[in-house]
């Protein structure tokens, strides 16, 4: 076994890497830009190395740094982690003539598999079911229309080297497939080096459904069952959870046995994973191998009790697996939901910033739920325009589907991350989607459920009414906290009953309080029952905990101008209590009108101009391109909402701008 290993990578993945090493006694070196120079990562790990500047191609994808790097502290192997050098056959051959051992597939395996359009030619000589398409080199944007004519709409443009979503179009028409191939070979070249694209059919109302396999250097290969990665935007996972809820034990078995064959067929030797897209009818077909350990690999941990990463670790030591096909159990469910640094309201703009507060739900064990947060960063944290914006993966488990998305609920609602933009209202919110929680799903979800994007969810009538007595809650505690300090605690002889108004968003409730303290109080709300509230929640704890008539309730709780905001179940509203002749008063109150930023082209996020696609004078039609922005490795195309003349432009391409700054004005 290794003494030391390297870990070519960043953020959670080396951190989850360091973290099964040190259970297996082995030292382990970090690698790190100037961005990351305080990162959880360098800190965790025995040593670490500086590589090179913010940008990955002069620091993180430089092969050279980390050979040296491994030179230097005598790491006798590399994990790859995910992205970056992972799928490099000519990293992995410069550290077999270094005498470094590579903790993932050969070479041989890699290209064969590693290559979009390889793996394709590959898969359909050895017989494997693969998607209709074309996988030759396209030359041009018309060629790639005519191509795509006789494919038939719908087409998917992808890129060869591509993945995690980058460099991928959907076209339903000509002018998408023009549009689309320029903007994905763009992309592959910024991302992967690498602008080859290849079309193939695109399949109406897909899952997304990929088996995981892992196999050693003695032609051993299992699977260990799937995982369903169908909530996807943008082409890139949100959400996964294992196993799928759509299949059955023959499609189960169908699919691992073609994904053993395949990896048998390139000597496959570590943890990889074949994707299948699945129709309705439970037909699948071969999309591609990706030969590196998957972002959404702790749910197949926790459903199979198996860690990926020390198998991959005692394979490239040579070791046999100890595994056969009938020791792989599925056990219960397991749910995953990336955490990531963007603007659900905002369409899903990358977000950047310095975590301010950072303070994820306990992990472990607790009845029969298991809670595990995949990290990388801290309280103090930078998210950087650098590199991926995932800030987190966080995963439960339990004994059934319903209760492991029961568990993500109250897990989301206890993970309190500020300082950024973040998705977690919409994670939060689609836990309690009903189309989710029946199973009902396909790779469009997103775009089917939220047309018009995610917008804040409306509370129903109880929802209100527990937001309320939350709201109601906090207040009673700090009215006590104040008696305390002024030394006025409330007279046994006065009144048991307080008559408050809660403002919630736009709307007002009467509260009525009874009880003789905070701690273990009764609440009605609008005249209702009175509901007993317990709670040991004390000012300053950034999440309320306690019952509200006998429900558990684990609410954010954020201070706003004379009042609070409350976050819970994806909801997120300002709450206001106030005594009823204030209350009168506060309804008089004007209020602050928006300011008219029609006329402006606002950036949407921080980000790098790549393009300005008109000129001062010009006019414009709905939807044409006004310009570029590229932040988080994805390219952003702007596009006018309405017809319009440019007036000015403000910005040029290579400017760096931070969000909402102008771009160009309208007449």
């Amino acid at each position: 076994m290794f003494g030391k290993i390297l870990i070519a990578n960043r953020g959670e993945i080396a951190c989850r890497v360091i973290k099964t090493a040190r259970k297996m006694g082995i030292a382990t070196v970090a690698v790190y830009s100037d961005a990351d120079r305080d990162a959880v990562h360098v800190e965790v790990a025995d040593e670490a190395v500086h590589i090179g500047p913010p940008p990955a191609s002069q620091s993180y994808l430089v092969a050279d740094r980390i050979i040296e790097a491994c030179k230097a502290t005598g790491a006798e192997a590399v994990h790859p982690g995910y992205g970056f050098l992972s799928e490099r056959a000519s990293f992995c051959e410069a550290l077999e003539k270094e005498g470094i051992v590579f903790i993932g597939p050969k070479p041989k395996a890699i290209e064969a598999m590693g290559d979009k359009i390889e793996s394709k030619k590959f898969a359909n000589a050895a017989d494997v079911s693969t998607v209709p398409g074309w996988l030759g080199v396209i030359e041009d944007a018309s060629h790639a229309e005519k191509i795509a004519a006789e494919i038939g709409y719908p087409v998917m443009i992808k890129a060869s080297a591509g993945g995690g979503g980058k460099g991928m179009r959907i076209a339903w028409d000509a002018a998408e497939v023009r549009d689309g191939f320029e903007r994905a070979r763009s992309e592959a070249k910024s991302s992967f080096g690498d602008d080859r694209v290849f079309i193939e059919k695109f399949i109406v109302d897909p899952r997304h459904i990929e088996i995981q396999v892992l196999g050693d250097a003695h032609g051993n290969v299992v699977y260990l069952g799937e995982r369903e990665c169908s909530i996807q935007r943008r082409n890139q996972k949100v959400v996964e959870e294992a196993p799928s809820p759509f299949l059955d034990e023959k499609t189960r078995r169908a699919m691992g046995e073609q994904a053993v064959a395949l990896a048998k067929a390139v000597d496959y030797q570590s943890a990889g994973t074949v994707e299948f897209i699945v129709d309705k009818e439970r037909n699948f077909y071969f999309l591609e191998m990706n030969t590196r350990l998957q972002v959404e690999h702790p749910v197949t941990e926790l459903v199979t009790g198996i860690d990926l990463v020390e198998q991959m670790i005692r394979v490239a030591a040579g070791e046999k697996l100890a595994l056969r096909q009938d020791d792989i159990k599925l056990n219960g469910w397991a749910v995953e939901s990336r955490l990531y640094a963007e603007d659900p309201y905002r369409n899903f703009l990358p977000s950047i910033g310095r975590l301010t507060r950072y303070r994820p739900p306990e992990e472990g064990r607790s009845d029969q739920i298991v809670v595990r947060n995949d990290t990388g960063v801290t309280e103090g944290s930078e998210i950087s325009m650098f590199y991926d914006p995932m800030v987190a993966k966080l995963c439960t488990w339990a004994p059934t589907r319903a209760q492991a998305i029961d568990a993500m609920s109250d897990a989301l609602d206890s993970f309190v991350v500020d300082g950024i933009q973040h998705n977690m209202p919409f994670l939060a919110a689609l836990m309690r989607h009903p189309r989710w929680r029946e199973g009902r799903l396909s790779t469009g979800f997103i775009a089917e459920e939220y047309p018009d994007g995610f917008h804040p969810v409306a509370p129903d009538v109880d929802e209100k009414a527990v937001l309320a007595t939350v709201a109601a809650a906090v207040e009673l505690k700090r009215c006590e906290r104040l008696g305390k300090l002024s030394g006025r605690l409330r007279p046994a002889d006065a009144p048991d009953c307080r008559e408050w108004v809660v403002k919630l968003g736009a709307d007002y409730l009467t509260a009525s309080v009874t009880g003789d303290g905070a701690a273990d109080a009764g609440i009605a709300i609008n005249g209702g029952e009175v509901a007993v509230v317990a709670s040991r929640w004390r000012p300053g704890d950034p999440v309320w905990r306690g019952t509200v008539g006998g429900r558990e309730i684990a609410a954010q709780i954020r201070p706003r101008l004379n009042g609070i905001n409350i976050a819970w179940r994806g909801m997120s509203v300002d709450a206001l209590v106030m005594e009823p002749h204030v209350a009168r008063l506060e309804r008089l109150m004007p209020k602050k009108a928006a300011a008219d930023t029609s006329k402006f082209l606002l950036c949407p996020m921080p980000g790098l101009v790549v393009s300005i696609g008109v000129s001062a004078g010009q006019e414009v039609k709905a939807g044409e391109t006004l310009a570029v922005v590229e932040a988080m490795k994805m390219e952003n195309v702007l596009r006018a909402e309405r017809d319009l003349t440019v007036a000015r432009i403000t910005a040029k391409p290579g400017d760096s701008l931070a969000v909402d700054a102008v771009i160009m004005e309208f007449s």
